[in-house]
């Protein structure tokens, strides 16, 4: 924060509160002319209900006075005037340390326990899977749903179509590392125009979808570029996550007009790498529970 800035917080904050005093200082003084404490004001209302001039309960004052007090002494405690830090030099981030602390001395034995065992068994271990699935929703749903069936643009991970294998050090090392998946813009390559219409055509026909069985034949020739990554067969490869164009299942909707558009425009999409933020016992078990939805 600039110095403009902390002086700016302070004399908004430090005047606030005398503000608040002098309001009260300044209600306090009799008025000229005003009736004396305990007459009628002369405001009557419904023939007989009377205004009379009391001043404010004493005890409602002085809860006033203290309110005052109390939040002084909250703003020297705690960083709330500008830059200055507080007495006690609290932070967000001291706080947030000190929670994962303690969390971490609570839970470590548990996510260790879990750790030592292989995936394999974990997927047989309940209460290994509840924990992991709700590791599951905390840190993967916003992207692959809270049933793990996905997305457009984010697989779903509850089927057997793996883009990178779907083994378990194979899910693990994609949670651990991320994932940076790339396809280049093709629709110059492939000559553009009408060949794009026709490879389109050719990939549909792969998975045996609607298409022209004309134009398929005419772009088979011209799918040989596409084939260095997904195959000549179409079938894909898990060393470059490249999809099995083959079957039914399509990360970005498989209709003649997004494959044209993928084709000619290409793809990108990454997963961040989480070891950093969720550390290997954690990842270990998410890991277990994404393996036991497609291998139930």
């Amino acid at each position: 924060m600039n110095n403009f800035l902390h002086w700016f917080v302070i004399s908004i904050s430090v005047g606030s509160f005398l503000a608040c005093i002098w309001l009260i200082w300044w209600s306090s003084k009799p008025i000229k002319g005003e009736s004396a404490k305990g007459e009628v004001t002369g405001h009557v209302w419904d023939e007989d209900l009377a205004e009379y001039n009391n001043p404010l309960p004493r005890w409602w004052l002085w809860l006033f006075y203290i309110t005052i007090v109390s939040g002084l002494g909250y703003m020297a405690f705690y960083p709330a005037l500008g830059n200055y830090a507080g007495t006690s030099q609290w932070t967000q981030k001291k706080q947030y340390d000190q929670e994962m602390a303690n969390a971490a001395k609570k839970y470590s034995p548990i996510f260790n326990a879990f750790a030592a065992q292989p995936i394999t068994e974990l997927v047989k271990n309940d209460k290994a899977m509840k924990t992991g699935q709700r590791l599951f929703l905390n840190y993967c749903s916003t992207c692959h749903g809270s049933d793990a069936g996905g997305a457009t643009g984010f697989p779903s991970l509850k089927d057997k179509d793996w883009l990178y294998g779907g083994d378990p050090e194979t899910i693990k090392a994609s949670i651990m590392n991320g994932r940076n998946g790339s396809m280049p813009a093709m629709g110059a390559a492939i000559g553009g125009g009408e060949n794009i219409d026709n490879v389109a055509n050719y990939v549909m026909s792969l998975s045996g979808a609607p298409h022209d069985a004309a134009k398929a034949t005419a772009g088979k020739t011209r799918f040989a570029v596409c084939a260095g990554c997904h195959g000549i067969d179409g079938k894909g490869n898990p060393a470059l996550g490249a999809p099995n164009l083959t079957d039914n299942v399509w990360l970005y909707r498989g209709s003649i007009g997004a494959i044209k558009k993928a084709i000619q425009n290409g793809i990108s999409g990454n997963m961040p790498a989480h070891k950093d933020f969720l550390g290997e016992q954690k990842i270990h078990l998410i890991a277990a529970y994404i393996y036991s939805l497609s291998n139930q």
